[in-house]
């Protein structure tokens, strides 16, 4: 049974104090080097927001998405890229002629940095709660990745965190006014990896979105899925996300990486005049497909290492 959970609480946020990055105040945001990062300069390249349906607009940046559900009592954001992606999904809500302010609650795909990294200046900014899985809160809370995670290295950077984590249930539904979206857990990539799906209408008519977790099997190269004493379940995890995904109803698939679910030319073929563009019901089927077939090339490599 799906638990309902109104998330209203509005609190301010404390950024982490172990962050190494170039700056840490409350007028500037911290960026990341090109040592640190050579790919967040392109995954941080601005992008215009634009309605996706209904009340579901894309407010995040070329290479990483953000995903803003509106609504007169308030606002979900869905993730928040990188810290130095803050700013530039604030903008874009604006652009939009909404309030950062209004943004009630924010959610999470999985807690690295380039999903999570803009989190707490956001929730500073808004006010808001952030609502996550059990395995993703502590990350959240203290932008440390532990052991279990499959990037856990030199390469998996920290990030500021984020205060007020509420933890949640598989299943469970969170409400902010007429918003409902559904959290459903889909780990491998993280532990702590979750989708969520929602309704978007307009002028009567309703579709299903799910914003699929990364289900890329990406490690660092000390990590081994078919032999891993810190996170022993990580195959099993990936089978139970896949499985998810292809039971899901799914008309619209938005993914953390907009490329990943080719949503630009998506967009383009719509604005071309092809109005159904952004819908594929067998989207999420065909993801979890492609990620299976990924994971089974993973597996197969480390095999034929041994």
């Amino acid at each position: 049974m799906h638990h309902v959970i109104r998330l209203v609480v509005r609190v301010g946020v404390l950024l982490s104090a172990a962050l190494p990055l170039r700056a840490q105040n409350t007028d500037s945001i911290a960026a990341y080097t090109a040592a640190q990062c050579p790919s967040c300069a392109e995954w941080n390249a601005a992008a215009k927001p634009v309605r996706l349906f209904g009340n579901a607009y894309y407010v995040g940046t070329r290479g990483l998405s953000a995903i803003l559900l509106t609504s007169p009592q308030g606002h979900v954001l869905l993730d928040a890229g990188l810290p130095e992606s803050a700013p530039l999904i604030a903008a874009n809500v604006r652009a939009l002629g909404f309030r950062v302010e209004d943004i009630e609650l924010i959610v999470n795909s999985h807690s690295h940095y380039d999903h999570a990294g803009g989190i707490a200046s956001l929730q500073r900014w808004s006010g808001a709660s952030v609502a996550a899985s059990p395995a993703s809160a502590p990350v959240l809370r203290t932008g440390i990745a532990g052991r279990d995670d499959p990037q856990y290295g030199p390469r998996m950077l920290p990030h500021p965190g984020a205060s007020n984590v509420r933890v949640i249930a598989d299943g469970d539904t969170l409400r902010v006014g007429p918003i409902e979206i559904v959290a459903h857990f889909t780990p491998g990539h993280t532990r702590g990896g979750t989708s969520w799906s929602w309704r978007s209408c307009d002028a009567g008519e309703c579709v299903t979105f799910v914003y699929a977790d990364s289900q890329t099997p990406v490690s660092d190269d000390n990590f081994l899925f078919t032999r891993n004493t810190a996170y022993p379940t990580v195959l099993s995890d990936f089978e139970r996300g896949f499985a998810v995904l292809e039971r899901l109803t799914c008309d619209v698939l938005v993914t953390p990486h907009p490329g990943a679910s080719r949503l630009w030319e998506r967009l383009d073929a719509r604005d071309r005049g092809d109005p159904a563009a952004l819908r594929d019901r067998d989207a999420c089927r065909k993801y979890a497909a492609n990620a299976r077939q990924a994971l089974a090339r993973r597996v197969a490599q480390e095999s034929s290492s041994r």
